[in-house]
């Protein structure tokens, strides 16, 4: 049996089978749609949720599957004061593999030590989101032909960005990425990514306060949202909320070839001008989400046509 926890709990080798496999899935959805009959996913939220949740669920019964679960901690045991541990053992006896979403950095490690079935972190706090990275990685695999050789900024918040993090631990395990690190002073990224990722892997990166400044380079464009929720001072959140806001303007010097993803929720940081452009991705990236997560859940359970 095995986890996903954190992106780096699988092997370049198993991350490949994991899109080959959801490539095949795009082509062949038909053939899928009984592979999973039988089997139960438990959807654990302790936080709200629209895509992730959704795209776990849409994914297990596309795949012939069931779903139970919560989609917030009031609605759950853990309002008596039930532990995740116990949570999990007691839903090991109920469901085939768990998605587990909690606001706290580790709790999905948790349940993984203490479930008898797998365990997929589907969030944890401001710390990792590894089938947001899956998705990301199918998106530009599927829309660039590789994931290798290429220049990607990530824009916003990247401080508290569970889903930049989660990237540039993926992408700095292959070849020839270049990071461009967009985002104000208050915002960059963790020390702990600089230090055990980026400069431990000797990857190329750049931090800059101007996405216009490096527009040009870019072959990916990360965009996220400021995280209101991860913010313990409102006056801090409210002058950073609008810092980045991508408009046509800011395009106007980008390459005709570049791909602009973010992993939803959008606020205001992406104008809905933007969304007409061929360039913008996001919404068919919430699509690729669903299919790499049907991917996930047949390599964990064992499954195959």
């Amino acid at each position: 049996m095995k986890h996903l926890i954190d992106p780096t709990d699988l092997t370049l080798s198993e991350i490949d089978d994991i899109l080959t496999l959801a490539e095949d899935i795009i082509k062949n959805k038909e053939a899928y749609a009984h592979v999973a009959d039988g089997k139960k996913l438990a959807t654990l939220f302790y936080e709200p949720s629209t895509r992730t949740r959704l795209s776990f669920e849409a994914a297990m019964l596309e795949l012939g599957g069931s779903v139970l679960g919560f989609s917030t901690a009031d609605s759950s045991s853990t309002a008596k004061g039930e532990s995740v541990a116990d949570t999990a053992r007691t839903v090991s006896k109920y469901a085939d593999v768990i998605a587990m979403r909690h606001p706290k950095e580790g709790a999905p490690l948790v349940a993984a030590m203490n479930a008898d079935i797998p365990v997929i972190n589907a969030g944890d706090g401001g710390h990792l989101h590894p089938t947001q990275t899956l998705t990301d990685l199918l998106t530009i695999k599927e829309e660039t032909g590789k994931l290798s050789d290429l220049t990607i900024g990530f824009c916003g918040d990247l401080k508290f960005g569970r889903t930049v993090h989660s990237l540039i631990k993926q992408l700095s395990r292959y070849e020839n990425i270049r990071f461009i690190l967009i985002s104000p002073a208050e915002l960059r990224i963790p020390d702990y990514i600089k230090d055990e990722v980026l400069d431990a892997k000797g990857a190329d990166y750049t931090e800059v306060e101007r996405m216009e400044d490096v527009m040009p380079e870019l072959d990916i464009l990360y965009m996220t949202r400021v995280q209101k929720e991860r913010f313990f001072n409102e006056a801090d959140y409210i002058r950073l909320k609008d810092s980045y806001i991508l408009d046509p303007e800011k395009l106007v010097h980008a390459k005709e070839s570049l791909k602009i993803l973010h992993p939803l929720p959008r606020v205001n940081e992406i104008s809905v001008k933007v969304d007409a452009d061929p360039r913008a991705l996001y919404f068919k990236q919430a699509e690729y989400g669903k299919i790499v997560r049907k991917a996930l859940i047949m390599k964990l359970l064992g499954l195959s046509l």
